[in-house]
């Protein structure tokens, strides 16, 4: 960087011996990260597109910019990323930014890398003016332990500060080779009149004081952000962008990284909670949306395995919730209406209450992101989820183009929790039906949500489906809300031998008669989910009115049949899908494979 673009403010303080220390700051331009410096559809390109649209950035963001920014205004060796873990964990190199354009203090340096630059070598040639007593009288500026072998307590500084000088990647060396080939970019060793010296010469790295006396968890962690962004810059591998998000919550238990972000950076202790923490998990409705939460709130349970768990659902959820053994409380949430003043004071009052920590919001919708408002004018916890300004959030701008679980799985990623495992039911003490006991049976389900009644397979149909697995050996068992009876005396009519439990079930008898089973089949609803959940063979429905690559069930054996008219869809095509699957299932069970996800296949029609 030539001198027109660097802007220094000195100030002297004495040292001793009589030397004079001249501390100087100096502007240092890096590169950009963006979000094209990751492949498409990785998290941290999402996350990156997000936050460059956002009129208010995430921390996380901010602080990725300034470490690549400052990395590779430094020559991006080992002494420059020493560096940036000095920024994050010890005290601050970067006094203010614009951009990538950053206001750096040099004395904050580690030595060899405030003389990268020779333009940066200014201020530190000064200190070559005349010589000094050994270093060990200077115990606040030099650390013994940081010398490399073969150096002296008794050098000059002159000898001691021996220049670096980077192979600055300019402007079109990043049009040539983009960020990689600048994170690639090494530093050759100049002696003070600028000629290569030899390189077997030793030289002193000062990694800072300040390095030295910090935490030691923060430097690890500060460390571990750093390798982790270096890492998944052009990498596709969705680990190495989980590693970074992850690096970033250890690092958040040690550091403030909102006050690390600011304009002006500032090293703060963190504010975080130290021992056990309260975790709220909001998932409201509606079934299959809460069985394809069971997922993520296996994870949030094994991340956050020391700390006290609550979950808050709709009264129609709170007894299955309880028993799945996942959280440490279930609170009901009566959904109080828009001018219902007294629900939401009540509301207000149990969740401010209850001192939250974190809440993950898994139903990310207009009403539960409102729900983050009822803790202003207090302890605000963190928040993952879409909410404004919320700490965490999902930052993606095509979010509402992402399967559910995907979705999930992404935004527990980006909050620092990472793999999240596909909805599992445990087994589940019911009591089981006495009239399908000992014999193998199909589970049927014909309904669906009312508002959508071209989600439903003709009723007579699935009769003429029980009866062709009624003659190659398999009973059906209907399963459905008592709303849903006429279906099912439907079905009856063609196949009396169906046993009718329409409106006899709740949704732990269902998992169980779903554990059972050897096949479910059914239309596009949250039983479904329940099903693929319970490890059972599934077969479902769709018609046009839904996307199952949108919300299609996941599990172990799931065979999606699509068509744009459900009256067009034949029962020997559904009959050959249903076989086929169960003699697949037995062939699995024999043979024991890893678990699978949803394989979608469309009929014309």
């Amino acid at each position: 960087m030539d001198d027109a673009g660097l802007q220094t403010a000195r100030r002297r303080s004495p040292l001793a011996g009589g030397s004079t220390l001249i501390k100087s700051r100096r502007r240092v331009r890096g590169l950009p990260l963006r979000s094209s410096d990751f492949p498409t559809l990785t998290p941290l390109n999402h996350f990156f597109a997000w936050n460059e649209r956002a009129r208010r950035r995430d921390r996380r963001y901010v602080l990725a910019c300034d470490l690549y920014s400052l990395i590779t205004a430094l020559g991006n060796d080992e002494i420059a990323r020493n560096t940036a873990v000095t920024h994050l964990s010890s005290r601050p190199i970067i006094i203010a930014r614009r951009g990538h354009h950053l206001l750096i203090e040099t004395e904050a340096l580690p030595t060899p890398s405030s003389l990268a630059n020779p333009g940066l070598a200014a201020s530190s040639a000064i200190f070559a003016r005349s010589k000094v007593p050994s270093f060990t009288s200077w115990p606040d500026l030099f650390r013994p332990s940081t010398w490399i072998p073969g150096s002296s307590p008794g050098m000059t500084m002159k000898t001691v500060y021996r220049t670096l000088s980077a192979k600055r990647s300019t402007s079109s060396s990043r049009h040539r080779s983009g960020s990689l080939a600048a994170m690639e970019t090494g530093l050759r060793r100049y002696d003070m009149e600028g000629v290569p010296e030899d390189p077997s010469k030793p030289l002193l790295i000062r990694n800072g004081s300040d390095l030295g006396n910090a935490n030691g968890r923060a430097v690890e962690a500060a460390r571990g952000v750093v390798e982790a962004l270096t890492a998944s810059i052009g990498s596709a591998d969705i680990d190495r962008h989980a590693a970074l998000f992850a690096a970033f919550e250890l690092l958040a238990n040690e550091i403030d990284l909102d006050a690390l972000a600011r304009n002006r950076p500032s090293l703060v202790p963190s504010r975080q909670r130290r021992g056990l923490r309260r975790i709220l998990v909001i998932r409201l409705s509606a079934l299959g949306d809460f069985v394809q939460a069971l997922g993520p709130a296996a994870a949030i349970r094994r991340y956050h395995s020391g700390d006290h768990v609550t979950l808050l659902t709709t009264a129609a959820f709170a007894d299955f919730a309880q028993r799945l053994g996942v959280f440490d409380h279930v609170m009901i949430d009566a959904r109080p209406g828009p001018y219902d003043i007294r629900g939401w004071l009540e509301l207000r009052r149990r969740l401010r209450r209850s001192c939250f920590d974190r809440v993950y919001d898994l139903q990310t919708s207009e009403r539960s992101a409102a729900y983050a408002r009822l803790f202003r004018r207090g302890p605000t916890p963190e928040w993952s989820g879409i909410a404004a300004g919320c700490s965490h959030p999902h930052a993606n701008l095509d979010r509402d183009r992402q399967h559910t679980i995907d979705k999930q799985a992404e935004q527990l990623l980006m909050a620092g929790i990472h793999p999240t495992p596909l909805p599992v039911l445990p087994a589940l003490a019911c009591e089981f039906p006495q009239s399908a006991l000992g014999r193998r049976f199909v589970l049927i389900v014909p309904g669906s949500s009312p508002r959508h009644p071209a989600k439903r397979w003709p009723a007579r149909r699935y009769g003429m489906l029980a009866e062709a697995l009624r003659e190659s050996g398999y009973g059906s068992v209907i399963i459905g809300s008592a709303a849903e009876r006429a279906l099912a005396a439907a079905i009856q009519q063609a196949c009396a031998e169906a046993i009718d439990l329409t409106g006899q079930t709740d949704f732990a008898a269902v998992a169980t008669l779903a554990q059972r089973a050897v096949l479910t089949i059914g239309n596009d609803t949250g039983v479904m989910h329940l099903a693929a959940a319970a490890d059972c063979p599934v077969v479902v429905l769709f018609s046009a009115v839904t996307d199952p690559a949108l919300c299609g069930p996941r599990g172990r054996l799931v065979r999606v049949l699509a068509v744009r008219n459900l009256d067009a869809l034949e029962v020997d095509r559904v009959l050959d899908e249903v076989l086929s699957t169960i003699a697949q299932r037995a062939h699995a069970a024999r043979s024991r494979p890893a678990a699978g996800t949803a394989i979608a296949r469309r009929v014309p029609g």
